[in-house]
C-alpha cells in the first residue's frame, strides 16, 4: 500500500524577531484509512506543522510527498486542490453564502463544473445529506449554529474527494455532544472513503479515537500512548 503522505526530516525555524527553532527531524507517513492525531502543548508548533503537511507553509528543511509526488513550487497548488481537504478551527465559511455554495467552493476554486447535476453538485448534495444538513442547504451560513458550521466545513473539505483530510482543532469551539458527533463523522468518513486523516487536537477523546497519536514536544514528533 502506497502512502498518501510522506514527510521526511521536516524542520521549521524563524529568523525574526529572534532566531527560533520550532521543530526538526519530523518524519511522518500516513496511509489510506489511517487517522493520526498530533497532540502537545500550545506553542509547540502543531498548527504550523499541519500547515506544512498541507502545503500551506514551507519547511525550512526537509521534503514532503503526496501520493508519491514530491511537493514543489510548481505542483503545490495542483496537489493541494486534487488531494487535500482542510477543516479549520474557525470554520472560515463565507457567512453570506448559502450552505451549498460554501460546500461547492473548493470545486469552484479548482475550476470544476458546479452547475446542477454536475459531478461536484451531486457530490455536494451527498455530503450535505451525510452530515445531516439537507434542511439547511439554502440557508446563509451566518444563521447556522457552531456545530452546524463545523459540519459544513467538513462537507466542504470533502467536496473535491481529497485523499487526505487535515483538521485543526475541529471540535475546539463545540460542546461535548457536538464534539463527539464531529469526531465520529471524521473517523467514519476517513474509513469509508479510504482516506487519510491528520488532526491537531487538545481533545483527549478525539486523539484516542484515532489510529495513532503523535506528540510534538521539545522540537520532536514522537509516538504517544493513548491517554486513558
Amino acid at each position: 500500500m502506497s502512502p498518501l503522505l510522506r514527510a521526511i526530516k521536516i524542520k521549521k525555524e524563524f529568523s525574526s524577531p529572534a532566531p527560533t527553532l520550532l521543530f526538526e527531524n519530523v518524519d511522518l507517513i500516513v496511509n489510506p484509512k489511517e487517522s493520526v492525531a498530533i497532540v502537545g502543548r500550545s506553542g509547540e508548533g502543531k498548527t504550523t506543522l499541519l500547515h506544512i503537511l498541507g502545503t500551506l507553509d514551507d519547511p525550512t528543511e526537509g521534503s514532503l510527498e503526496i501520493k508519491g509526488n514530491q511537493v514543489n513550487a510548481f505542483n503545490r497548488l495542483k496537489l493541494r486542490n486534487a488531494s487535500l481537504g482542510f477543516v479549520f478551527q474557525s470554520f472560515h465559511l463565507l457567512e453570506d453564502y448559502s450552505l451549498l455554495e460554501n460546500v461547492l467552493m473548493p470545486a469552484k476554486i479548482a475550476r470544476f463544473a458546479t452547475g446542477r447535476n454536475s459531478k461536484a453538485y451531486n457530490r455536494a448534495h451527498e455530503l450535505i445529506e451525510r452530515v445531516g444538513l439537507m434542511n439547511r442547504i439554502n440557508h446563509p451560513t451566518r444563521l447556522l449554529s457552531g456545530g452546524e458550521k463545523q459540519r459544513v466545513a467538513i462537507a466542504r473539505a470533502l467536496c473535491n474527494d481529497p485523499d487526505l483530510i487535515l483538521a485543526d482543532e475541529p471540535s475546539g469551539n463545540l460542546d461535548r455532544s457536538n464534539s463527539s458527533a464531529i469526531h465520529k463523522l471524521l473517523i467514519d468518513l476517513t474509513k469509508e472513503g479510504k482516506k487519510g486523516l491528520i488532526i491537531v487536537t487538545h481533545d483527549t477523546e478525539l486523539a484516542n479515537s484515532c489510529d495513532r497519536q503523535l506528540l510534538l514536544t521539545e522540537k520532536r514528533l514522537t509516538e504517544n500512548r493513548p491517554i486513558l
